[in-house]
């Protein structure tokens, strides 16, 4: 019907990447502790710690910067995916292929009640439209009674 939650998609991205980035340091250490390099290349056998170390930090700090900058994005996404869809001309709200009334939705979606009331722009209209209809039935009333 809908999307996946973000954050249920967003949690196997990061771990994904978390998983990927864990391999290639493991590959790296494995590669050095082996003398792979040596065996495949015939390379110098020589373990230089600073090597394994100069390369692992480096790549702790790519992934550093992707996991926060995907992080980020995957925020920005689920701010976007939370936009309401909303009928300009009976002010439904669009879930999914269906249209639900405000209270509806707010019900299916959220453990919310909702309740009625009336902002102070909409009071004022309304108090003035009715204060309009009373000055209209006092005249039309006092021209009547005049007749």
């Amino acid at each position: 019907m809908g999307h996946p939650p973000t954050h249920l998609s967003a949690r196997n991205i990061l771990r994904g990447q978390a998983i990927g980035f864990s391999s290639l340091v493991v590959v790296m250490w494995v590669v050095e502790i082996f003398h792979l390099p040596h065996l495949l290349f015939g390379e110098s056998s020589e373990f230089i710690l600073a090597r394994p170390v100069i390369r692992t930090l480096t790549v702790l700090a790519v992934w550093a910067l992707v996991h926060f900058t995907t992080k980020r994005l995957l925020r920005r996404l689920h701010e976007l995916e939370e936009f309401l869809l909303i009928c300009a001309w009976c002010r439904k709200v669009g879930d999914g292929d269906r249209w639900l009334s405000v209270e509806d939705y707010f019900d299916s979606k959220f453990a919310t009640g909702t309740s009625h009331g009336i902002c102070p722009e909409c009071a004022k209209q309304q108090l003035d439209a009715h204060r309009q209809r009373i000055c209209e039935a006092v005249e039309k009333s006092a021209v009547e009674t005049s007749e």
